[in-house]
């Protein structure tokens, strides 16, 4: 059965717009955890516009499920992940004029540089997952490189503008989850996934765990922040 994870970047979104302390994304993360999830994300990004390292620290202490720090592969940031030891990374892309992670990794483009960068997690026995894109030669590269995990981009099947598109986005990913499976790899998703579109999931078991954020932080300033978590729950776990 698959697991919900839930990232808290965008409770700390709605945090920076006013430069204040509320809402408090490690006091999200613990509903979320009541509510039933079994992961907690963040990402702590160059420009820190949004999780910081105070954030981090706490969720560190605080977190009873598993912790993901998604990160860019860079000296600062892989410093500080070794240095507060979480569950989980996510090796990301990242560009300093996205709104959020517009793609996969291209782990082809520096294989060396990101099988360095999972050996030194592993020596700290922290987990490895690659974000890539639904791509057969970067699922490869991310299991030469040391990947314990892939996570699918699902953005493009999320932004798709028709029935058509989303159905040619979708079977992308249903190929290559089924190439990471081979691979001996294990598989989670996410990237644009909400309490709609995430349904057609349900014909890939092989998926363990969603990586979902903004639709719950979304719908939660409508329900609650425990009742969003619930309302996925709920669906993912009719898979």
């Amino acid at each position: 059965m698959a697991r919900l994870a839930v990232n808290v970047d965008h409770v700390a979104t709605v945090r920076q717009a006013r430069g204040t302390d509320e809402p408090d994304p490690v006091l999200a993360a613990g509903i979320a955890e009541l509510a039933g999830a079994e992961g907690i994300i963040c990402h702590l990004r160059e420009d820190r516009r949004h999780i910081n390292e105070r954030d981090l620290s706490l969720l560190r202490q605080t977190v009873k499920t598993r912790l993901n720090m998604e990160m860019a592969a860079v000296n600062e940031i892989v410093d500080i992940a070794l240095s507060v030891k979480p569950d989980l990374v996510t090796l990301v892309p990242e560009k300093r004029q996205e709104l959020t992670t517009e793609g996969g990794l291209d782990v082809k483009a520096e294989p060396d540089h990101y099988k360095r960068v999972a050996d030194l997690m592993k020596k700290a026995n922290i987990s490895v997952s690659f974000f890539v894109d639904p791509e057969t030669d970067q699922i490869k590269a991310s299991c030469e490189c040391g990947a314990d995990i892939v996570e699918i981009h699902t953005g493009h099947y999320a932004d798709a503008k028709s029935y058509d598109e989303a159905t040619v986005q979708f079977k992308r990913i249903e190929n290559a989850v089924k190439v990471a499976a081979d691979l001996g790899l294990k598989v989670s998703a996410g990237h644009g996934l909400g309490y709609i579109n995430i349904k057609r999931f349900r014909t890939l078991p092989l998926i363990s765990e969603y990586s979902i954020g903004h639709s719950i932080v979304a719908r939660s300033v409508i329900t609650g922040f425990e009742r969003a978590v619930r309302d996925m729950l709920d669906i993912i776990k009719g898979f």
